[in-house]
């Protein structure tokens, strides 16, 4: 069983990896929106998926690109309740596999869905524009850099995750993660 420590929970399988599918690289509005349509039209399960029509999909606001991924998640078969016990790189590895879900994706959900308290996402934007200016770096820091700089923060990289974002949303009062 992985560690969770402090960290307050989403809920995890399916639903939560499309869900993070459908808000990669468009603001949280923009995400909420489609996403609140393709609850209202039931179209969050791995079956739905496979059964709607693009043209259903489409209509709830998802790129082709994004129809794709979804359906490349449902026929996945990836086993979450076998996840939750996983360790964080096994995870990660499943995940990847999945096109549409590259590593940040991936790092998030062994984060936010399943707790894992020792998990950093050095590739987001967000934190290492907050670790430039909190560390008063001259440049963001790269994600080779990043993942080194974060190594000093283990066992609870996540717990620093969420600390570097909560200062980039303070610093500049923007949106954070959906």
């Amino acid at each position: 069983m992985q560690e969770t420590g402090p960290l307050p929970l989403r809920k995890d399988g399916f639903t939560a990896l499309l869900d993070a599918i459908v808000s990669q690289q468009i603001s949280v509005a923009a995400a909420s929106a489609i996403w609140g349509r393709m609850k209202a039209a039931k179209l969050t399960g791995p079956r739905k998926i496979m059964w709607a029509s693009d043209e259903d999909l489409r209509a709830c606001g998802l790129s082709s690109q994004k129809i794709r991924y979804a359906r490349a998640l449902a026929e996945a078969r990836i086993d979450y309740n076998a996840l939750r016990d996983t360790p964080s790189d096994e995870v990660i590895a499943t995940l990847v596999k999945v096109p549409g879900i590259g590593p940040w994706t991936a790092e998030i959900y062994a984060m936010f869905s399943l707790g894992h308290a020792d998990v950093f996402p050095p590739g987001d934007l967000a934190l290492q524009e907050a670790a430039r200016v909190l560390f008063d770096l001259d440049k963001r820091p790269g994600e080779r850099e990043f993942r080194q700089m974060a190594a000093a923060w283990a066992p609870w990289r996540a717990v620093a995750a969420r600390c570097l974002w909560s200062y980039y949303r303070v610093v500049k009062q923007r949106e954070g993660i959906r």
